[in-house]
């Protein structure tokens, strides 16, 4: 006698092969990906998609080549600063932090912090002499 085996993600009753988990691709696809959103969020994850942010606020200001905007107007859309994926220093000495192709630099007007916008260029490439 055999016993009945259920789908794991919509309960319907099992045919076939006796070690089948899941009714369909479907009902597997989507019971791995209820797995998934149970699990908490990996550190990688949360960096990634921090970035990602980043770059689309970055890209969205950034129509020119270089833009300056106040900081909390980014910020309010939640860009972090803290997140980026490498630097240039100019010759000034001044750091631009850069989600890949698109730059920032904080910089302070009179009261206001404000952000420096600015794309990445071939000559900022080249190592310093």
């Amino acid at each position: 006698m055999r016993i009945q085996q259920y789908c794991k993600y919509c309960d319907k009753e099992l045919q076939g092969r006796t070690d089948k988990k899941y009714c369909n691709l479907h009902c597997k696809s989507a019971y791995q990906y209820q797995l998934t959103k149970e699990q908490p969020e990996r550190f990688y994850n949360i960096v990634d998609n921090q970035l990602k942010l980043n770059r689309k606020i970055l890209k969205e200001f950034n129509k020119g080549g270089k833009v300056i905007v106040r900081v909390e107007l980014i910020n309010e859309l939640g860009f972090d600063a803290n997140f980026f994926t490498h630097f240039w220093k100019n010759k000034k000495g001044e750091v631009y932090l850069f989600v890949y192709e698109y730059g920032f630099l904080k910089i302070k007007e009179q009261t206001n912090e404000k952000y420096v916008l600015v794309l990445w260029q071939e000559y900022m490439s080249k190592p310093k002499k």
